[in-house]
């Protein structure tokens, strides 16, 4: 195996996203579970990067600690050059809105609001208006993602695959630099799946957005740029 430390190091000045040497500790009976050991990372804009381990190898806790939802144990964390180790939680919270696109497993759509109006709620909860400026940023991002012909459609008359498509557009909307997304298609079936993988290439390259991708399935990490393996808390080239 290829030194693991020297695998993940950035190339300077181009990564949106940069871990360094980074650990995280839970506590647990008798000690501490050290969940990261060590782990640097870089993320490059348009770079689709596939993060990949068994449940449990800290995944997700890598993810929460890349956007500032966890902080590391010791090592830092920057995002478009800011150091979240050194902000406020409030400081950080604003540093996501304006930085950072999340998306999750299941798409968490609101059943009664439109296709449009799931994508709006972002916008509306960082008071951007007036309400044509939000329409037309929601529209854009409904119209990335192919779903812009469904945007008057409620969440419960949208298939899985359209929710997941809307789930992205709502990640979107801000323009992040930096998407983050856990298990995306680890509800849908395999085609869809594919289909899903599919666009999140297509958008981190055409739209120049570093992605970073928690996930089991073999079809985004065949279409990712890289492919990384988080193993006993320590992260290699897969």
């Amino acid at each position: 195996m290829a030194d693991e430390t020297a695998a993940m190091e950035p190339a300077a000045g181009l990564a949106i996203a940069v871990a360094e040497e980074v650990t995280r500790d839970f506590p647990a009976p008798g000690g501490v579970v050290r969940a990261l050991r060590g782990v640097s990372l870089g993320v490059r804009p348009g770079e689709l990067i596939a993060l990949r381990g068994r449940s449990g190898s800290g995944k997700t806790t890598l993810l929460n600690i890349l956007t500032g939802l966890d902080n590391p144990t010791s090592g830092r964390v920057r995002i478009a050059g800011q150091d979240l180790t050194q902000l406020s939680e409030t400081a950080r919270a604003l540093l996501r809105r304006q930085y950072v696109g999340v998306m999750f497993q299941n798409a968490h759509l609101f059943p009664v609001l439109t296709a449009q109006e799931n994508v709006e709620i972002l916008l509306r909860l960082g008071h951007v208006k007036p309400a044509s400026e939000r329409s037309a940023q929601s529209r854009r991002a409904l119209e990335l993602v192919g779903l812009l012909p469904r945007a008057e459609h409620r969440g419960t008359e949208l298939s899985g695959g359209e929710q997941q498509r809307a789930a992205l557009a709502r990640a979107l909307v801000t323009s992040p630099r930096f998407l983050v997304a856990d298990e995306p298609t680890g509800n849908l079936d395999s085609q869809t799946g594919r289909a899903i993988a599919a666009l999140l290439r297509e958008v981190a390259h055409s739209e120049g957005i570093a992605m970073l991708i928690a996930t089991h399935d073999a079809t985004i990490a065949a279409s990712a740029d890289r492919v990384l393996q988080l193993r006993d808390g320590l992260l290699a080239e897969a």
